[in-house]
């Protein structure tokens, strides 16, 4: 059988959607036809989205079975057991294909002739190849229910991951990102993630790109990170940090492990190097003067991207009881004004470099990515996915580049 019998839709982190790929691969040889969807609980949102979709799948493919995992699927299973066809599978069991194969025997219907009937999902082609390095988290942030579904901090043989990234290669990757739940805590067998990162271009040289998904801003690793930036061009010049706010009696109130001070220092001593942050907009106790502290490093620091979102109060976390909860709508305006700041320091970094040449990673329809992760729209013919080549900046498209191929 192929993969293609197996379809699958994740939500939330990038990790899910490699872990879809693993599940695509872990199924392929032994089910007929199936539909997995990779479920996130970061907010209550995702887990609404993830139980509107799989509604809808279920109506649209009575005759396929529909394996139902991760963390909104762990966290609230009885959301997803009423749904026609759905089997839930446990976010520990997510990779067992003993799990599968039981609850697929245990379904309250028979799928003898499974089919797949609808499923309208793009079928993106990545040029770039996620690595996973290690899962689980050992922090105890008060907003988060990942660590709570996905277990403590596990990391991975370098022999698996130096061989998974030979693999891609091979397949005709040049680009890898390391991906986990919490990378830079990555610890085993006397390597840190710095050391990963540095065997990885020293073993697999036609590695000629090397990204981190996301780094926690209390990490030493970082900048040593940073210094094999400027060292090896093939490390690329940018970082995302999981901040979640720039107020340290909010970082403090979070459980999280920096303050905006170590930030700030980290971030203006990195020349060259750009950053994108992970932020959360009202958090209890969020008044306006402290997220006037987190505008204020915003503005000192200039990161190029935001990923902002409203606070969303998680079972079974501290920050779902704390006094001084903010209103949604405060949180959602905040949301919008962290957004339009980044806006302006990614437009300023971009009117800089125009008129100059960089290096870029084609993905499709001559959309690229240049080595600080902003998208290029290459002009001219059309440039086959996963080339890697120089381009001259020419001007802005809205929140990408022209460029034109030299």
């Amino acid at each position: 059988m192929q993969a293609e019998n197996i379809k699958t839709l994740s939500f939330g982190c990038r990790l899910n959607a490699l872990e879809s790929e693993k599940i695509q691969s872990l199924l392929a040889p032994a089910i007929d036809a199936a539909i997995v969807v990779n479920t996130c609980a970061v907010t209550h949102e995702a887990e609404r989205q993830s139980a509107q979709s799989i509604r809808k799948l279920s109506r649209e493919n009575p005759d396929a079975p529909v394996f139902v995992t991760g963390c909104a699927a762990t966290r609230n299973p009885g959301l997803f057991t009423q749904i026609p066809n759905a089997i839930v599978i446990h976010n520990r069991d997510k990779m067992n294909l003993d799990a599968y194969m039981r609850g697929l025997a245990g379904a309250p219907c028979s799928h003898t002739t499974p089919r797949v009937a609808k499923f309208n999902r793009p079928d993106t082609k990545l040029s770039k190849q996620f690595i996973q390095v290690q899962n689980g988290c050992n922090h105890q942030c008060a907003y988060c229910v990942t660590r709570l579904l996905r277990g403590p901090a596990v990391s991975f043989d370098y022999a698996g991951i130096r061989a998974d990234a030979a693999a891609a290669v091979a397949n005709g990757f040049y680009e890898i990102v390391l991906t986990g739940v919490d990378i830079a805590s990555y610890a085993r067998d006397g390597m840190l993630i710095s050391d990963v990162c540095a065997a990885l271009l020293r073993d697999v040289p036609g590695i000629r790109r090397l990204r981190l998904s996301s780094m926690d801003p209390a990490s030493p690793e970082i900048e040593k990170i940073i210094q094999m930036m400027h060292r090896d061009p093939r490390m690329m010049p940018h970082m995302h940090l999981s901040m979640q706010s720039g107020s340290t009696p909010i970082l403090q109130s979070m459980g999280r492990r920096h303050s905006a001070e170590m930030v700030r220092k980290l971030m203006c001593a990195a020349d060259g190097i750009t950053f994108s942050w992970d932020i959360i907009c009202g958090f209890p106790g969020e008044t306006d003067e402290l997220f006037a502290e987190t505008m204020q490093l915003v503005d000192q620091t200039r990161p190029i991207k935001i990923h902002a979102f409203p606070f969303s109060p998680r079972p079974d976390t501290a920050a779902a009881t704390m006094p001084a909860q903010v209103d949604r709508n405060v949180s959602k305006a905040r949301v919008k004004t962290i957004s339009d700041a980044a806006a302006r320091h990614r437009d300023a970094h971009m009117r800089a470099r125009i008129g100059t040449t960089t290096q870029v990673l084609v993905e499709e329809n001559n959309i690229a990515r240049d080595p600080h992760d902003i998208a290029v729209r290459i002009s001219g013919e059309k440039i086959a996915a996963r080339t890697i080549c120089d381009v001259k900046l020419t001007g802005i498209d809205g929140d990408a580049f022209i460029g034109e191929i030299l």
